[in-house]
């Protein structure tokens, strides 16, 4: 790399300067890999001819039949996206304005043209296809007569007379395959540019030559008064840019190499637009310097911002070719793809060099190895970060206060790491930054709990793993310093609110619904639309942000929608919603696919792309689609939004997840279904949502009844929250649902006068009644009740006693066994068993005998509800329903 000129690249090239040997190694190795047979032949050569409708560089007008290129970042040549933005302005779409524009004829040759008359010769006019001096002489001939433009044929009569003339050879300049125009020996354009610099050289050709040397076939005669400055402008010269042509001639045979390579890795993945005329014009700049390899150079030293992030692409995909991971090792950086992991939105380099101890960062290196190769590898590039974060926080503490900086293992005891702790809590305590620098903007972050948590679990880990794989052996660390990193505890359990209600009314309004929209939404990309779907749905943010194209739709008359819960594992989950966020995700979705014609000529996605697309597309480095916006450009308009309403709080969008699950649970959805219905990762989580009281859990059990030991079944699931009702099963509850209950011993009982307050007929036989049911809140009472019948018939005096007694509470028994399967079914079992025995005065503190009508049975078996709160009541019977 000498010769550049660029002070910046040795200070941050992370390598050893290049040698021949290496620079000759890596030239074979991308050779053989360009002479492979996926190797796209088009990009193959020192000029390289890409068609007008490439699949990754395609550089023609989109509009049919039109001969001009692409203008800027348009898809359209200057001429049709100046029109478009006109149709655009006046209501018509992309795809509309496609259909209906007039194709355009070529201003400008997309490729040198030969003479039809001399093919040795450029064509000089690109109406007439003829050289300079063949175009002369049919002007004058027009001139000596002048019927000759009006009559037919006349042209073609007037071609075949023509004589064809020798060329001027190829063009002096070394980089151009363009052929000379002229007997100075340059082409058109580089002859034009000898002109504006001065003559270099002063190379000039005599006057009228044409007529006094070309006329008579004489060689024309060139002066040069310093033909050595000649042909070293010659050779400083960039080659002719022609539309659909990238000339790679000028450039070193390795650079040339690897500008081809990065074309065709960055084919296989376009996340961003590569215009022909950025690869061409960072050729030329390459070039303009003499680069010998993009390899290790600072992408910082090109002006352009596209040039930089070209020459960063390009570098990553020289990476992972011209390094093995041990080398990578050595060099302080890792590449996830050598492990053939790729993390999302994430690049394959991850530095280390924000270490300074060499035996730490060898120690990093290889614990992320081991993580990367691990079958349980993670899915985001989280716990890489955090063990970064530790490493880098441990480092600098080291290189300030240990002997020596910490470079010599061997010197490092415990009380060094007990003094790391001790400062790291401090700076915790006292709100300072960290020491290390591991952000990628070079920036301190905070020392925050969770931080400091992080740190202290990830460098145990990070040093256990070294002890365990033998590593802190062979570099002498003592067991002392690694036994003394500490964990990091348990954090404050911290859990966000719900709403108040008059914020949720706040938030919910349709005027200022449409203030979001109008206000922080000025290119309409759905931030409105993300919004209801959370508050209706209660997923995550970011579950709804990555929806897909085709995620709703009705499924046996039902509308559902589809989304991931990666956060669990749960991927192509389907939860019910109602008709009007249907209809508001399918004009989303219609949106979405009318942006996705207009940037493709107003072609429709195919069945293959469809299934990729994002239904809230970003418009940043998202050619295909397939990338949705990200959580970081929600938040921004959500928390603006929230300002502007001034609620008197700080809020944020995962509070509506928390409101959701606590209405659930007080209209009676279990803490399974909620946690399910929600994507929870266990119950314990789902308590942190819904705020989980022994009132509620209480309350929760007293929703599940079975039959009691007096009627026809007993311990038949009488209220089932494990499938929507029918509506022969609502009319068939509606006997025990539809009524008012009282307390009674161990149950409720469900006869009517008896609940109005008038004698019970049956003598208060309740256990033998059929109109005595169970509820959720009494098993431990009858669990207690089977242990004392089963000691009584051990303790009967013979064995047909112990058969009477047996036989006398097997229906009981029955009962409780249906109980406990009812409340294991739904998840509350343990918590049923935990549950103190009801006492006599609470009764006088409870409602009992809330429940549902008859026909609001009937209804909910049958009809889909349009509203959450038109069907949520105290004996829920689907969360997921309901919630809908």
């Amino acid at each position: 790399m000498h010769g550049l000129g660029w002070d910046e690249v040795t200070a941050l090239s992370l390598l050893p300067q290049q040698d021949a040997r290496t620079r000759r190694d890596r030239l074979e190795v991308l050779t053989a890999l360009i002479s492979g047979p996926d190797f796209d032949p088009v990009l193959r050569g020192g000029v390289l001819k890409i068609p007008p409708l490439h699949a990754v560089f395609p550089w023609s007008c989109t509009v049919v039949d039109c001969a001009r290129p692409r203008w800027r970042r348009y898809a359209m040549c200057s001429v049709h996206a100046e029109q478009c933005r006109e149709a655009e302005a006046r209501g018509m779409n992309r795809a509309q304005f496609l259909r209906t524009a007039e194709p355009l004829p070529a201003t400008e040759m997309p490729e040198a043209m030969m003479c039809r008359i001399c093919p040795q010769r450029p064509a000089f006019s690109l109406q007439l296809v003829l050289c300079f001096r063949h175009r002369n002489r049919w002007l004058g001939h027009l001139k000596r007569h002048p019927e000759a433009s009006v009559s037919e044929g006349e042209f073609e009569r007037w071609l075949a007379d023509q004589p064809s003339l020798p060329g001027y050879g190829e063009c002096c300049a070394d980089v151009c395959d363009e052929l000379a125009a002229s007997p100075l020996g340059l082409c058109g354009a580089h002859e034009r540019g000898y002109i504006r610099a001065g003559r270099p050289g002063g190379a000039t050709l005599p006057k009228n030559f044409f007529a006094t040397y070309e006329r008579g076939d004489r060689p024309v005669p060139v002066t040069c008064k310093d033909e050595v400055a000649f042909r070293a402008w010659c050779r400083a010269q960039l080659p002719v840019h022609r539309t659909g042509t990238v000339n790679l001639r000028g450039l070193r045979p390795l650079l040339r190499a690897e500008v081809q390579w990065g074309m065709y890795v960055h084919g296989l993945q376009p996340v961003a637009v590569w215009h022909l005329t950025w690869v061409q014009s960072l050729a030329d700049e390459c070039q303009r310097r003499d680069a010998d390899s993009l390899a290790g150079l600072d992408a910082s030293v090109f002006r352009r911002a596209y040039h930089q992030r070209m020459v960063q692409e390009i570098q990553q995909a020289l990476r992972k070719i011209y390094f093995i991971p041990s080398e990578t090792r050595d060099a302080g950086y890792i590449e996830t793809e050598h492990f053939g992991v790729r993390f999302p939105h994430r690049s394959s380099y991850i530095d280390l060099t924000c270490i300074t101890q060499r035996w730490l960062r060898d120690l990093l290196w290889d614990h992320i190895a081991v993580v990367l190769r691990s079958p349980t590898c993670p899915r985001s590039a989280q716990p890489v970060d955090f063990v970064r974060r530790a490493g880098a926080e441990l480092s600098a503490f080291l290189e300030a206060e240990a002997p020596g900086g910490g470079h010599n293992s061997t010197m490092l005891r415990g009380e060094h790491v007990h003094r790391f702790v001790a400062d790291l809590r401090n700076r915790e305590r006292l709100g300072l930054p960290f020491r290390g620098h591991a952000r990628l903007d070079g920036k301190r972050a905070k020392v925050t709990e969770n931080s400091r948590r992080m740190v202290f679990n990830y460098g145990r880990a990070l040093l256990r793993g070294a002890l365990d794989s033998g590593s802190a052996e062979q570099i002498g660390l003592d067991r002392a310093f690694i036994a003394a990193m500490p964990a990091g505890g348990p954090g404050t359990p911290r859990s966000r609110n719900p709403f108040p209600d008059e914020v949720a009314r706040a938030l919910a309004d349709e005027a200022n619904l449409q203030q979001l929209a109008s206000g922080h939404d000025p290119h309409d990309r759905g931030l409105r639309d993300m919004w209801e779907t959370i508050i209706v749905t209660g997923r995550r943010a970011n579950e709804v942000i990555q929806l897909r194209l085709d995620c709703v739709g009705r499924y046996g008359g039902l509308p559902l929608l589809w989304h991931d819960q990666t956060k669990v594992g749960n991927l192509n989950a389907a939860v019910r919603i109602p008709d009007h966020l249907l209809h508001r995700l399918e004009e989303r979705r219609k949106k979405t696919l009318t942006h996705y014609a207009d940037r493709h000529a107003g072609r429709p996605p195919t069945p293959a792309e469809r299934a990729q697309l994002a239904l809230f597309p970003t418009d940043i480095l998202n050619p295909d689609g397939r990338r949705a916006l990200s959580y970081t450009w929600f938040h921004t308009g959500f928390r603006s939004w929230l300002a502007e309403l001034d609620l008197g709080g700080h809020y944020v969008a995962h509070q509506a997840r928390h409101t959701l699950a606590t209405r659930l649970l007080r209209h009676g959805a279990s803490l399974t279904h909620i946690r399910r219905y929600l994507g929870h990762v266990s119950d314990r989580m789902a308590e942190h949502y819904v705020h989980l009281t022994s009132t509620d859990l209480d309350n929760v059990l007293q929703h599940v009844w079975v039959a009691g030991p007096g009627t026809a079944h007993p311990g038949e699931l009488l209220t089932s929250d494990t499938a929507p009702l029918t509506h022969e099963q609502a009319q068939a509850l509606a006997i025990d649902l539809s009524r008012r209950s009282t307390p009674a011993e161990g149950g409720f009982c469900t006869f009517q006068p008896v609940v109005n307050g008038g004698a019970c007929p049956f003598n208060l036989d309740c256990h033998n009644c059929d109109k005595f049911v169970l509820s959720g809140a009494d098993l431990l009472y009858w669990r207690r009740k089977r242990e004392q019948w089963r000691l009584l018939a051990e303790r009967a005096p013979d064995d047909a006693t112990a058969d009477y007694l047996h036989h006398y509470f097997e229906p009981t028994a029955r009962a409780i066994d249906g109980l406990e399967k009812a409340l294991a079914g739904l998840g509350l079992l343990d918590d049923a068993l935990a549950l103190d025995l009801r006492k006599p005065q609470d009764y006088f503190h409870r409602v009992w005998s809330t429940a549902f009508r008859a026909a609001d049975l009937a209804d909910a078996g049958s009809d889909e509800p349009d509203e959450y709160s038109d069907t949520c009541t105290a004996d829920s019977d689907d969360p997921e329903q309901e919630a809908a």
